[in-house]
């Protein structure tokens, strides 16, 4: 399955912002939590938050979104 373009160039601006915040929060997160300030658990949502926004990075670079060749319209 080919990959067709589907957002614009602010699509993939907002995207690559959204993912670069996602991915430099989770890396503080495990920060924290690795020396020991928040609960380990918290592990879980470090990894989330680093994998969610390294998807968004991707989808920047790619031009494609998953939302919209789902079929929704995003306001950008």
């Amino acid at each position: 399955m080919a990959l067709k373009c589907n957002i614009g160039a602010a699509g993939k601006a907002a995207r690559l912002r959204v993912g670069l915040l996602g991915v430099a929060g989770g890396i503080g997160l495990a920060l924290v939590t690795a020396t020991g300030i928040v609960p380990s658990i918290a592990w879980w949502a470090a990894l989330g938050s680093i994998a969610g926004g390294s998807f968004a990075i991707w989808e920047a670079r790619a031009g494609w979104c998953v939302v919209r060749a789902m079929g929704f319209k995003t306001p950008m």
